[in-house]
């Protein structure tokens, strides 16, 4: 990009940081990740509090984890993660009813989140011009005319100014997730923060690990959609450790308890075998812990005019899903992916070439997760002429799911970011939806 070594500063160590910092490998001298958290142990960090709760990598974000770190999924289910083929190994349920199953290609990772971001931070950190650095936290941007030259960062918990110290760079990249502060550090050095886009959905969950036997339906885990109807969701997914974590799901009023008895009642409130099999049988391995996300944002960068050179934002930072839809590391995953094309273009104007592209991998997965949002009368927000379209085509689609195959599977390659929402419109899908098969009386 020029003639002096170039160095990029990444904020935060989290899945998003970690492709970010991989992504940027490619093409600077040296990259510097940074986190507040202490990185030499394992496990559930402080800064990740959604780590203790279910977790999938999607089929997309396994392939281009995949294209990043070659070997990544033999090496963590050597590991103990499984790959599930997710229409043909789980049991997805909008309700009573599983949807029809096939086999398909769609295969996904199911492992913990500690054990994925471990790995991930291993892979990075290996990289010869990577250095991973825990225990520091970033206080705000260094800047130079219309600029931004590097980060200044202090040592975590040690008070204003505690080891304060000027890191320069030619790129400084926050991904701190959720609650960054970067559009404040913008706003500071006298640029106008992006608009902000928020959907109060409130989503409350609930999570319990068991000791893994194997179902007695076969099964590899069961999946259970949100809806109006049904507004009470469980994810039960296997890890690594022969584990189950059995993650519940609710909004607005109808919470999942975290006491064992309201736990386990909330858990079968739908006649799934598999879910009873697990709450009543399984040896539970942990107690039931919460975890609140009040609701989604999304930063609108890609429509402001003036963006300051040297500075991105990226994952949870540009766009914080509702975790409800399993969307975060998939998008962050395809965002790596556009900033490491976006730089072969070099430095000047990468903002705004990078933002315009991330938008892009942002807006098929936002609709879909505010228009399953705002399905909910107690979720505020405007229904427009398209989301209340697509909500009643889609709960049309998700019956007809349960006799068809091949319905099911469309669904599922859309969820998985493998096809747009546009396939599920495609002439056999919507024959399949508003003329299903006649039942056969007995």
């Amino acid at each position: 990009m020029t003639s002096h070594s170039t160095h990029a500063v990444v904020l935060g160590a989290s899945i998003a940081g970690l492709l970010a910092a991989r992504a940027l490998s490619d093409t600077f001298d040296t990259v510097t990740v940074l986190d507040r958290d202490d990185l030499t142990g394992s496990g559930v960090r402080k800064g990740v509090p959604q780590g203790r709760h279910a977790h999938m990598l999607f089929a997309k974000g396994r392939e281009v984890l995949e294209d990043l770190f070659p070997g990544l999924t033999d090496e963590l289910v050597a590991a103990g993660a499984l790959t599930v083929d997710i229409h043909a190994g789980f049991a997805w349920h909008n309700g009573p009813t599983p949807m029809a199953r096939a086999a398909s290609d769609l295969i996904v990772l199911a492992a913990s989140r500690p054990a994925l971001e471990d790995y991930v931070r291993s892979r990075v950190g290996k990289l010869p011009n990577v250095e991973i650095r825990g225990g520091l936290e970033a206080t705000g941007l260094l800047h130079d005319g219309g600029t931004v030259t590097g980060a200044r960062v202090v040592t975590a918990g040690a008070g204003p100014g505690g080891g304060a110290e000027d890191l320069p760079a030619d790129l400084v990249v926050d991904a701190t997730g959720r609650g960054n502060r970067g559009t404040t550090w913008l706003a500071e050095l006298g640029y106008v923060p992006p608009e902000q886009d928020s959907v109060m959905a409130g989503v409350v969950y609930a999570t319990r690990e068991y000791e893994r036997t194997p179902l007695a339906s076969g099964m590899l885990g069961v999946l259970t959609g949100v809806t109006p109807r049904y507004p009470f969701g469980a994810a039960l997914l296997p890890m690594e450790g022969d584990r189950w974590i059995l993650t519940l799901a609710g909004l607005g009023d109808d919470l999942p308890p975290t006491d064992e008895e309201g736990f386990a009642a909330y858990a079968t409130r739908l006649p799934i075998a598999d879910l009873a099999e697990v709450v009543h049988r399984s040896r539970p391995l942990t107690p039931p812990r919460p975890f609140r996300v009040p609701a989604s944002v999304r930063r609108r960068y890609e429509r402001l005019t003036h963006h300051p050179e040297g500075f991105l934002a990226f994952g949870d930072a540009i766009c914080a899903f509702n975790p409800i839809y399993g969307q975060g590391m998939t998008v962050a995953a395809l965002e790596a992916l556009e900033l490491r094309a976006a730089l072969t273009g070099g430095l000047t104007g990468l903002p705004k070439r990078f933002y315009a592209k991330a938008s892009t991998v942002i807006d098929t997965p936002w609709d879909m997760a505010v228009g399953g949002d705002l399905a909910f009368a107690s979720v505020p927000g405007e229904r427009t002429a398209k989301v209340r379209f697509f909500n009643w085509y889609i709960a049309k689609l998700l019956h007809a799911a349960e006799t068809s195959p091949e319905v099911a599977i469309a669904f599922h390659r859309t969820v998985n970011l493998t096809a747009p929402p546009q396939s599920l419109f495609a002439p056999a899908i919507l024959r399949r939806v508003f003329f299903p098969p006649r039942a056969v009386n007995p």
